[in-house]
C-alpha cells in the first residue's frame, strides 16, 4: 500500500510559491489522486545555475517530498538556441562544446536538491539534446511545426515584446517555443509526465506545450508558474556587484553565498524562509516572531542564511561559511586545513615563500608590502602603533616580528591582517 500523498499545492500556496496554474479549481485534487511526474527545464547558458533557478529547484524538491516524481531537464539542445523570454536582445549563441560542458556542470548541482535513483518515483535528469539532435528539419516541421498556429505564437508575450523592438526577433529564437513545447510531449510519452513548472516568465512556453500535447497526443497536461525571485522594490534577488549569485562554490564561495543572505533587508526575511527553505510553517512563524522582537540581532537573516546555504552547499559548506564569518569578525585562526583556509581567503592577496625562507624567518612587514596590502614598511609601522597589525587575527606588538613555522595557521599558510579589513595570506611552497 502506497503512502498517502501530501497536498503539495496547499504547501506551495502558503509559501506564496504559485503565481499561476492552468487549472486553479482542480489541480490540487488532481495531484492528490495518484503520484504524478512533473518537470522543470534549465538551459545551460553558463557552467553553473544561479539563485534565480532556486525557485524551480525548490518546487521540484517539494513535489518529491509530497510523493511525486520530479524530472530535471537540462536543455543541451535548447541551450544552443536561447530562450527569448524576458530578454530585450538575442542571446549570444554558445558552441556545442561549451553547452555540453555546461550541461555536465549543471547535472552535478541539481543532484544536491533531489533524490535520484532507479526507483519508479526517484528523480530523473534528462537532456533534450538526446531526442532533438537527431531529428531532421523536415521531420520536425512535418510532425511538430504543423501543430503550431503562427497567430497563437505571435500572441505570446515573449514574442510580442521582442517584435515591438527595433532589433526584432530572429527565426532561431522564434523556434525556441516549438522545441520547448516538444520537450513536454516527449516527456509525456517517455515518463508519463503531466505537469510542467517554471518561472512566471515561462507561462507562454508552458501553455504552448500543453496545447501541442493536446494536438499531438489528445491529452490534457498542466502547468504551474512561480513568481520570479525579486526584492520588495521589484529588482531581481541574487544580483551582486560582481554579477549573479552562482550556486557553484568555485564561482561564489559558501562564505560569500552565506553573507548575501545575512545582509538582506528585514522585509525579505519572511519571503526567504518560506520560499527557499524546508522549514515548516510553524518553524517559519516562530523564527519570524523571534526576529520581530529584536530585528537588530538579525536572527531571521541568520536562520535563512543557514538553511539556504546548507541546501545549496551541504553541511560542510555551511560550516565553512560560518567559520569564515567568525574569522572575518576577528576570531583567531589556527588548526585549519589548507583547503579550508584557501576557501575562506580565496579572494585575498597572497604572497609565496619557500620552506627554507620560513625556517630562516620571514619579516612580517616585508610580507605585507610584497603582498601589496601595505605600500611601504612605514605603513606597517603606523598600523602597529595604532594596534592594527595581526598575525592569524592575533595582535602583534613587534614590527620586527619574523614569521616561522610556529605561526602557520594551516599546513602551509599564515594569515596577515592590517587594520580591520586588509588581509593577506603567506603561502609556503
Amino acid at each position: 500500500m502506497t503512502e498517502p500523498l501530501n497536498d503539495v499545492i496547499a504547501e506551495l500556496r502558503w509559501r506564496k510559491q504559485i503565481f499561476q496554474t492552468t487549472d486553479d479549481a482542480n489541480i490540487s485534487n488532481w495531484l492528490m489522486e495518484k503520484p504524478r511526474a512533473l518537470y522543470a527545464g534549465f538551459d545551460p547558458t553558463a557552467d553553473s545555475l544561479h539563485v534565480g533557478h532556486l525557485m524551480a529547484l525548490m518546487i521540484l524538491r517539494r513535489f518529491q517530498k509530497a510523493g511525486h516524481r520530479p524530472i530535471a531537464l537540462v536543455g543541451g539542445a535548447t541551450g544552443m538556441i536561447g530562450d527569448p523570454s524576458g530578454k530585450s536582445a538575442e542571446r549570444k549563441q554558445l558552441t556545442a562544446e561549451t553547452v555540453a560542458y555546461n550541461v555536465e556542470c549543471i547535472k552535478k548541482q541539481v543532484g544536491r536538491f533531489l533524490e535520484f535513483g532507479d526507483g519508479p518515483m526517484d528523480a530523473r535528469l534528462v537532456n533534450n539534446y538526446d531526442w532533438l539532435a537527431n531529428k531532421t528539419f523536415i521531420e520536425f516541421l512535418r510532425d511538430v511545426g504543423k501543430c503550431f498556429p503562427v497567430n497563437v505564437m505571435l500572441s505570446k508575450d515573449s514574442v510580442k515584446s521582442r517584435l515591438e523592438r527595433e532589433n526584432g526577433l530572429s527565426y532561431t529564437e522564434f523556434s525556441y517555443m516549438l522545441l520547448q513545447s516538444y520537450d513536454f510531449v516527449h516527456l509525456y510519452r517517455e515518463f508519463g509526465c503531466e505537469l510542467q513548472v517554471g518561472g512566471s516568465d515561462q507561462w507562454g512556453n508552458i501553455t504552448t506545450g500543453i496545447d501541442l500535447a493536446r494536438r499531438m497526443e489528445g491529452v490534457q497536461l498542466y502547468g504551474i508558474t512561480a513568481p520570479l525571485l525579486t526584492k520588495s522594490d521589484g529588482t531581481k534577488m541574487g544580483k551582486t556587484e560582481s554579477g549573479a549569485l552562482w550556486l557553484d562554490a568555485e564561482k561564489c564561495s559558501p562564505y560569500q553565498f552565506y553573507q548575501y543572505w545575512m545582509n538582506v533587508e528585514d522585509s525579505e526575511v519572511v519571503k526567504l524562509l518560506s520560499l527557499m527553505t524546508d522549514l515548516t510553517r510553524e518553524e517559519v512563524d516562530a523564527i519570524v516572531a523571534e526576529h520581530a522582537a529584536a530585528p537588530e540581532k538579525r536572527f531571521g537573516q541568520r536562520r535563512a542564511a543557514e538553511e539556504i546555504t546548507k541546501i545549496v552547499h551541504g553541511q560542510a559548506g555551511l560550516d565553512a561559511a560560518q567559520k569564515a564569518t567568525e574569522i572575518f569578525f576577528g576570531a583567531e585562526i589556527h588548526d585549519l586545513k589548507d583547503a579550508q583556509l584557501q576557501a575562506i581567503f580565496r579572494d585575498v592577496p597572497s604572497v609565496e615563500y619557500t620552506r627554507a625562507e620560513l625556517e630562516a624567518g620571514i619579516a612580517v612587514n616585508e610580507a605585507l608590502v610584497k603582498a601589496g596590502v601595505a605600500k611601504t614598511r612605514s605603513d606597517v609601522r603606523r598600523a602597529l602603533d595604532q594596534g592594527g597589525l595581526y598575525v592569524n587575527n592575533k595582535r602583534v606588538t613587534d614590527v620586527g616580528l619574523r614569521l616561522t613555522a610556529e605561526h602557520l595557521a594551516s599546513e602551509s599558510a599564515i594569515v596577515l591582517r592590517l587594520g580591520k579589513k586588509k588581509y593577506a595570506v603567506v603561502v609556503i611552497r
